[in-house]
Order: C-alpha cells, then sequence, then structure tokens
C-alpha cells in the first residue's frame, strides 16, 4: 500500500479480516482514522452510536448474535473511557470485541496535555488479555493481527491504542531486520477434545447416576444434538443458565428452562434432588442454586481451561469444544431403563409452563408485565433474535418465553449493567440484518440511554432488509428490579427519591423520530400491539403501561418467605397493599389446580 497512511492500513486489514462493520463515536483523537474512512468509501462501515459505551454494547450485540468479531473505535481521553462498561460486559460475558482507541500525539506524552489519559493503565484490567500502543508504523500489522485473534481465542476484548499523529504517518511494513516483529492473516480452529481415560471415568460416573441433571450454558451453542443425545442416553433432564437460554429448545419437555434467581421451580427442584451433574459450557456463578456439594458426583466441560473445576467439586474436568466433547462420550454411555426420573422432570416442567401462563393471566393495573411477554412467545418467528435489558424485564425473559428453532437470545449475564438492550438489538440488526430483532427494556434503562439510541436507529433502519426491530418498553415509572431487591435482601420499603422515575411519553418520542409507535395501556391491547409490530415495515417502539407491583419472585421462595418480605413491607413501603394484593395472586396460581395436574 504504497503512499497509505497507517490509518489507511489499518482499515485495510480490518477489511483482509473480514470485518464489515465497525460501532464508533468521533473524535479529534482520531482524525486521521476518520479521514482514512473517507478515502475507503466507508469500509467497513462505520456505524454511528450516540455514545461510546453504546457503541461498545453495539458490538458485543454484534459479536453475540453473529460468532464473529466485534469492533468499536473512540477517541483520545472521554471517548476511551466511555467505553470501558461495554468493554467489561463483553469481558465478563467471555464475547471477541475489539476496541481501536485514539491517544494524544507523541510529542504531547507525559505533559498533562489535554485529553492525555494513560490508556494503557486504564486498559489494563478491561483487555487483560491484549493491549498495546502502537508508535511507529512497522509496528501496526502485529498488534491489530495479535488483537484480532487474542479476542478470538480467547473470547475477549482487546484495545489498540493509536496516537494521532501515528495515524497520519506513511505506512511501511516491517521488513526482514533485526527487532522487527512480522505477522499474517488467518487463522485455523482445532477441535479439541478430552483424552480416552478422561472420558471413560466421566462415563463411568454419568453412568453410575440414577438422577442426572445436565447444566448448559452459552458454551454448548451449537452442540443441541449432541445435548439431546446425551440427556436422552441418561434420562436427564437440562436447565439452563441464562446466558445459555437459547443452546436447547424450550419445547423439549425434559428442558427445565433458567437457572437461579431469575429461573424457574423445575430447574431448582432437578438440582435440589439430582444424585448427578453434568455441567457444559458453564461458568453459572451461583452454587446455592446447585446440588449440595456432597451431594452429586459431578463432571464438567469446558473450552476455556481458565474456567474448568470451578462452581462444584467436580470429580472429572475435560477440557474440550462442547460438541465434540460429547461425541466422544456418547459412545461410553448406556441408556437407562428406568425413566421414572425424567418423567417426573417432565411433568414438573409441564406444570410449570401452565403456572407461568396462569401467573401472565393475573389481572393487574394496569398490565400485568409477564402478559407482553407470555401473548409475544407465541408469536415469535422462529429465527428472531431476543435481547433483555437487566432489571425486571430480565426476569420475563427468562421464565415466560418459549425459545425455540433458531431463535437467538442474551442480556448483560455477568456484568448485569443497565443499558445494553438496544444497543445490542442494534448490534445485531447490522449483524443480521435479515432477522427480525426484538428488546424488552425497562423504562429506566430507556432514559438511561435507550431513547438515545432510537436516534441511531432513525439513522440507518432503511439499510436493514427486514426492517423489524421492536422495542417493548416496560413503563412502570420505578426502578423495579431494586426496588424489589430492597424489599427482599434488604429488608427495606422502597425508597421513593431513588426509585421513582419521571414519567416520559416514550411512544411520543419515537413517533417523532418517524418510528411506529405503539401505547398500550389494556391487557386486551398487548395481542393486536404485537401482531402490527411483527408485520411492520419500520422499527416499532411498544410503550406499555405495567404494574410495578406485580412480583419477580424467585424460584425458591416460599410462603413464609414472602410473609416475612410482607412485614417489611408494612413498614412503611408506599405501594404495600398493591405489592401484598399482586403478590398473593401470583403466588397463588402454583397451589390453584392444573389441567395437567394428576
Amino acid at each position: 500500500m504504497a503512499g497509505s497512511t497507517v490509518a489507511d492500513f489499518l482499515l485495510h486489514r480490518l477489511r483482509e479480516w473480514e470485518v464489515d462493520t465497525v460501532f464508533g463515536y468521533p473524535g479529534d483523537g482520531i482524525n486521521g482514522l476518520l479521514a482514512a474512512w473517507g478515502r475507503a468509501a466507508n469500509q467497513p462501515q462505520f456505524v454511528q452510536a450516540r455514545h461510546e459505551e453504546m457503541a461498545a454494547f453495539e458490538a458485543v450485540g454484534y459479536a453475540k448474535f453473529t460468532g464473529r468479531l466485534g469492533v468499536c473505535v473512540a477517541t483520545s481521553g472521554p471517548g476511551a473511557i466511555h467505553l470501558l462498561n461495554g468493554l467489561y460486559d463483553a469481558k465478563l460475558d467471555h464475547v471477541p470485541v475489539v476496541a481501536i482507541v485514539g491517544q494524544t500525539n507523541r510529542s504531547a506524552m507525559g505533559g498533562s496535555y489535554q485529553q492525555e489519559v494513560d490508556l494503557l493503565s486504564l486498559f489494563k484490567d478491561v483487555a487483560s488479555d491484549y493491549v498495546q500502543m502502537v508508535t511507529v508504523p512497522e509496528q501496526l500489522p502485529n498488534v491489530l493481527d495479535r488483537a484480532i485473534r487474542t479476542a478470538l481465542a480467547r473470547r475477549a476484548p482487546t484495545a489498540l491504542i493509536l496516537p494521532a499523529d501515528v495515524q497520519e504517518l506513511e505506512y511501511s511494513p516491517p521488513t526482514h531486520a533485526f527487532k522487527m516483529v512480522p505477522s499474517s492473516l488467518g487463522i485455523r480452529w482445532p477441535e479439541l477434545a478430552p483424552d480416552s481415560e478422561a472420558l471413560r471415568q466421566a462415563a463411568e460416573i454419568l453412568n453410575g447416576g440414577s438422577r442426572v441433571a445436565i447444566l448448559a450454558g452459552s458454551g454448548a451453542r451449537g452442540a443441541a444434538a449432541e445435548l439431546e443425545q446425551v440427556a436422552d442416553l441418561l434420562g436427564a433432564g437440562v436447565a439452563k443458565a441464562l446466558l445459555g437460554k437459547d443452546v436447547l429448545s424450550d419445547e423439549l419437555p425434559y428442558v427445565t428452562g433458567s437457572i437461579g434467581l431469575l429461573g424457574t421451580r423445575p430447574s431448582y427442584e432437578m438440582m435440589r434432588t439430582a444424585d448427578t451433574l453434568l455441567t457444559v459450557g458453564s461458568s453459572f456463578p451461583y452454587t446455592q442454586f446447585m446440588p449440595e456439594f456432597d451431594q452429586a458426583r459431578a463432571v464438567q466441560i469446558d473450552l476455556d481451561p481458565g474456567m474448568i473445576g470451578m462452581r462444584y467439586p467436580y470429580e472429572v474436568n475435560l477440557v474440550g469444544d462442547a460438541a465434540t466433547t460429547l461425541r466422544a462420550l456418547i459412545p461410553l454411555l448406556v441408556r437407562k431403563d428406568d425413566r421414572s426420573w425424567r418423567e417426573g422432570i417432565e411433568s414438573d416442567v409441564a406444570r410449570w409452563w401452565e403456572t407461568m401462563a396462569m401467573e401472565a393471566g393475573v389481572e393487574a393495573d394496569p398490565i400485568n408485565p409477564m402478559r407482553l411477554f407470555s401473548e409475544l412467545s407465541p408469536r415469535l418467528p422462529d429465527d428472531a433474535i431476543v435481547t433483555a435489558d437487566s432489571g425486571s424485564s430480565a426476569n420475563w425473559y427468562a421464565r415466560q418465553l418459549r425459545f425455540r428453532g433458531t431463535m437467538r437470545g442474551s442480556l448483560s449475564g455477568n456484568l448485569a449493567t443497565m443499558g445494553p438492550g438496544v444497543p445490542y438489538g442494534i448490534g445485531a440488526k447490522f449483524g443480521c440484518p435479515h432477522r427480525p430483532v426484538i428488546v424488552f427494556a425497562g423504562d429506566g434503562a430507556m432514559q438511561m440511554n435507550g431513547l438515545a439510541e432510537l436516534i441511531t436507529i432513525k439513522r440507518y433502519w432503511e439499510q436493514w432488509s427486514d426492517p423489524r426491530l421492536i422495542i417493548a418498553v416496560l413503563h412502570n415509572d420505578d426502578l423495579n428490579q431494586v426496588t424489589w431487591e430492597m424489599r427482599a435482601m434488604a429488608g427495606a420499603p422502597k425508597f421513593v427519591e431513588s426509585q421513582t422515575l419521571p414519567d416520559v411519553d416514550y411512544a411520543g418520542f419515537a413517533a417523532s423520530l418517524g418510528l411506529q409507535a405503539i401505547a398500550v395501556d389494556k391487557p386486551g391491547d398487548i395481542a393486536p400491539a404485537w401482531d402490527n409490530a411483527l408485520s411492520a415495515n419500520r422499527p416499532t417502539l411498544l410503550d406499555v403501561r405495567c404494574d410495578p407491583n406485580v412480583p419477580p419472585i424467585p424460584p425458591h421462595a416460599t410462603v413464609d418467605q414472602m410473609t416475612s418480605a410482607a412485614k417489611a413491607l408494612l413498614a412503611g413501603d408506599e405501594d404495600r397493599w398493591g405489592v401484598l394484593k399482586q403478590g398473593v395472586k401470583t403466588k397463588l396460581q402454583e397451589f390453584l389446580p392444573h389441567r395437567g395436574a394428576r
């Protein structure tokens, strides 16, 4: 690339790595890069977010739903700082993202210059797998290639820091000389599987159990057929960590759904009584929802040696790709003739889905938020992508939506940060423009940053082959998840000054941008609203007035625990009577007769 700048070569190299989209926000610390984008006819496409944090979230959403590398770019100083929360989301959920950030000129470094921040120190933790600054042109290909390979190999964020003056230098490649580091494109992945003795030991444990529970996480994605076969042979039930909600169809009668605080009762009961545990591709952290440590023999399969042997006293820890390892394990497994364990799980699962339908049907003022999800579930297109923001919407996403087919879904799993729902959806649309995307966001998340990102949607939606991006706002004027956590965990009534939100016309804001906007304040209007949005020729915002007093009851909650929480409410919570009424009505659904009851 004779006569080109360092910035020109960087974009050329990204194209060679088949990067087609970069999410970012401009600033003078990356002026050289922006000029290069102009010369490169916007290839890869620069997608302008409203804020650098949103650009990072969009890169995470893009990577999560495509399986490819996500890339984000920001200017020096404040721009780089703003990326951090989105990059930590990538780090904690093990998502490959490369951040490209500007820096002040080399001549100004160390001089307390404007927007000078020690970026190597700043990114040292979030990009701990690889962060490097390019100071001469010959350094660039190696640093960029290593940042990309490391992000993909370790499923982690990495960072490349590019001073403003270096961006505009004439590019010259590394030469065949002392202290030069040449580089090359591409990477081919091995199929990692454990040795035969380890497989034999794992099979012995699994064959010896009579009540086998499987816990599947996002690392099991792509191993659905193998998981189904193993579950059938072992007569096992399968619980899913929240990030693994889309790894196996919820229509399979032995899939117990999510596990944990946002999980289901069948998952909770299965883990309480299992004598054997097989964990596949999950680092689910809440050990209290797994079997007692002396209760079950256990086997773990994970591709990452750094995540193996965690969370539970596993007897055999198998490092390998989930599908490859399960395929090697299957011939060693003996089909269990006694299916009573499996039959009990299937009965519990069937009753649970009936309970969920009954809870969604409980009247509320004005709308039970569970009904918003339950009405969508059977309407979901088979190829839908669903994102949920942190907060109470994550509860209903985990419990009310039945995934099937090639549906994908995700949220901020381990960081559990507010605000990624809408930018995740935008990243998904750029990565999969032919697929419908549905976002569930609380009104707190919308006020934090979702409203601004509607402007990003306005700018770009017409280039998506399927224009359906639906954002459902749970409008209850309350930071609802924390309000419930205060009541349940701190035994404290709602603190109005921190928890109550100003009322905003979300539909009105969306309509002002030219998006379809539907305000819903009656339960009977939910189904027509979904039908309208799913058949629309443009993005849609559903502004749904939800009752904040409908409780997100965890699966292990007992009537006694709810009574104790009620006593705390009576200490002065402004919504105490509504909470008590809705809590009793919702919990009661578990004990009422069910159609499938025997």
